[in-house]
């Protein structure tokens, strides 16, 4: 990931240290499962993996496929030693793995034994951050705990989640529909993840909005869509790609038609942005306002030791603190002032001494 570069190199962390305090040095990204039922449009890996509607193929134990990612993850770390601008220290921590972004390619919650998976990582004190494209419900509802689940709602109505996710199954919208309700029934942390593509799917907000109010997540994270060049696979273009101006104006009007529908245990703001990933996080401020401040980061420690006891939690018994500058209309945009921004220019001359 650009961002695990960028932060050993103190130039700034991803969205994920913004809106809920993780090391960007310390994530490794990966996923059990290659294979996705859909085929979206903005698809980063240009359609090159398989698509499947069940797991089909030989399945490698959990704890293989966590040594074999740990070991490679710290192999591309070993190899940043001595490039430009690395700090040592941060080199040495990055060692430790303490995050592990489940969203790399393809579907991982079809991965046969992602229960085990993800228990494996929490036993390793790595949190888990898994991402599923909303199109199997069942897996949701028997998910264990994990640090944040996501469903993907790429469009909010049937014809147009068609035309931007492309999916196998005929019975998508179904199947859309049920992982919005399998969620809302999850006792951890939830996200409703809304990609924006300019021209696909950004003008239905209304649409959004009852699919926001019917699933009650914690959080919506918005994004723009990042263009990842041209591909056989998509006629996007940089032209689909937003502005974070754009982003906002969608997400206070979203937060307006939320908010309008939504139950009183529910009222929904923007939180945290991050400018540089125009990404804007919203969040339920009935349950991460606190005392006036928002409670969008995340008490790592306290996650694993809820884990340990083997008893019920939520997700607001592991929230912390947001610090005012990963807030929404921060003068730092998202950006951490304790790292330094760097804008390449032509003229701009490479650090020099590296670890």
């Amino acid at each position: 990931c650009r961002w695990t570069k960028n932060m050993l190199r103190g130039r700034g962390g991803c969205y994920k240290h913004t809106f809920y305090g993780i090391s960007s040095y310390q994530c490794m990204e990966m996923t059990p499962s290659l294979a996705c039922a859909n085929k979206c449009v903005f698809c980063w890996r240009h359609h090159t993996n398989p698509v499947t509607k069940e797991w089909r193929w030989k399945v490698d134990q959990p704890k293989f496929l966590i040594e074999q990612a740990m070991e490679n993850h710290q192999k591309m770390m070993i190899s940043l030693r001595g490039v430009p601008g690395v700090s040592k220290e941060r080199l040495e921590e990055a060692m430790t793995i303490k995050h592990c972004a489940l969203s790399l390619v393809g579907e991982p919650i079809i991965y046969p034994y992602i229960n085990e998976f993800v228990d494996l990582l929490h036993a390793n004190s790595i949190s888990s951050f898994l991402v599923t494209n909303a199109q199997f419900p069942e897996k949701i509802l028997t998910m264990k705990p994990v640090t944040q689940l996501y469903i993907s709602i790429d469009a909010a109505t049937e014809d147009t989640l068609k035309a931007i996710d492309r999916p196998l199954f005929s019975d998508f919208w179904q199947r859309h529909l049920a992982s919005v309700d399998a969620l809302r029934k999850y006792p951890q942390r939830t996200v409703h993840r809304l990609t924006l593509v300019k021209e696909h799917n950004m003008e239905e907000i209304n649409d959004y909005a009852r699919l926001v109010s019917r699933g009650l997540p914690d959080f919506v994270e918005v994004k723009g869509v990042t263009y990842c060049g041209k591909s056989d696979a998509s006629n996007l273009t940089i032209k689909n790609t937003p502005f974070h101006q754009e982003v906002i104006n969608f997400c206070n009007d979203l937060c307006g038609a939320i908010n309008a529908l939504s139950e009183e245990e529910a009222h929904y703001e923007i939180a945290c942005e991050h400018e540089h990933s125009l990404c804007i996080l919203i969040a339920n401020k009935n349950k991460f306002f606190v005392n006036g401040t928002w409670h969008t980061w995340i008490d790592y420690d306290k996650f694993h030791e809820l884990v340990k006891t083997g008893s019920p939690f939520t997700s607001t018994d592991y929230m912390q603190l947001t610090p005012t500058w990963a807030l929404f209309g921060s003068k730092e945009r998202g950006f951490d002032p304790g790292e330094e921004r760097f804008k390449r220019t032509q003229k701009s001359t490479p650090p020099t001494g590296g670890c």
